[in-house]
């Protein structure tokens, strides 16, 4: 697998699964009526399942090698986590997501640094695995980029969305000495910073990175859906801030309308990155035409 070239960066996608949602449990402020207009266009880009109608959300990380560094941005689920409130996620023990780095060519030891743009349990389940009854960094020789001020709040805090990967997946990668605290405006290096897009949680953090003229943007959960694009009112069920996350949506996507900037999403339905366009009064996702 290649990947997509963004000037002289790659990047790749790691895909663990797909889970389907209750629409209306997902977006807790929609009816039906305000799905009805969407629902031809969703099921034929995959972002709705054509029998159920429930959204289709693949859970996927982004691997990002650059001219200094080799980057996995967000960890996904992982393996061996207690996960009641998530059937798929629960106890799992396949190795479909290490075969999917494999597969680019990267064994754990080869990742430099593992960004979280957020804590929830999807973005950071493959940070730790368990080996002896002990939860130790999957990825031995990263430095693990973690939002001071998001670990501080869900240090106090507990979510449905967060306490128990905050147990087995961000804690041990602080006590290991791996994790590198930062600000949500952090720089990598020229090729690779933060921008802050709170909301969703308190300060997630999207990853933005840039070569010879080209440039991207991996955003999290900033949308789940593309529908989101059009109705960036829409609320997610684990929106910590709704009015920030609202926002910050149209913030978002106002600043990357109509430029070249390739946006990656967690999850939009394959291939999951795209550019923004205007469309009267709002957005829609243009998906990448280029085959990664």
């Amino acid at each position: 697998m290649t990947g997509r070239k963004i000037g002289d960066l790659t990047i790749s996608r790691v895909l663990e699964l797909t889970q389907s949602f209750p629409a209306l449990d997902f977006f807790p402020e929609t009816t039906e009526d305000d799905w009805a207009p969407h629902l031809d266009w969703l099921k034929a880009e995959n972002a709705l399942d054509a029998a159920t109608g429930e959204i289709l959300l693949p859970m996927q990380s982004y691997l990002l090698r650059t001219t200094h560094h080799t980057i996995l941005l967000d960890t996904c689920i992982g393996n061996d986590k207690n996960r009641p409130h998530r059937p798929a996620w629960h106890m799992k023990t396949d190795h479909t997501y290490m075969a999917g780095l494999a597969a680019h060519g990267v064994a754990p030891e080869d990742i430099d640094y593992v960004m979280c743009s957020h804590l929830h349990h999807d973005h950071v389940g493959w940070n730790t695995k368990l080996v002896d009854g002990r939860w130790v960094p999957t990825f031995p020789n990263a430095k693990y980029v973690i939002s001071l001020k998001e670990f501080d709040v869900w240090s106090r805090e507990e979510h449905p969305s967060v306490t128990l990967a905050f147990a087995d997946s961000v804690l041990p990668i602080v006590e290991s000495g791996q994790a590198q605290m930062v600000n949500s405006d952090f720089t990598l290096d020229d090729e690779v910073w933060l921008e802050p897009s709170p909301g969703h949680t308190p300060d997630h953090f999207s990853i933005k990175f840039a070569s010879n003229g080209a440039d991207a943007v991996m955003a999290g959960d900033i949308m789940h859906s593309p529908v989101q694009c059009l109705h960036p009112e829409w609320p997610a069920m684990p929106d910590w801030d709704v009015e920030m996350a609202r926002n910050t949506r149209r913030e978002f996507l106002d600043r990357y309308a109509e430029t070249t900037t390739l946006v990656c999403m967690c999850h939009f339905p394959l291939p999951s990155s795209g550019r923004i366009a205007r469309n009267g009064d709002g957005f829609r996702f243009q998906y990448d035409d280029q085959d990664w």
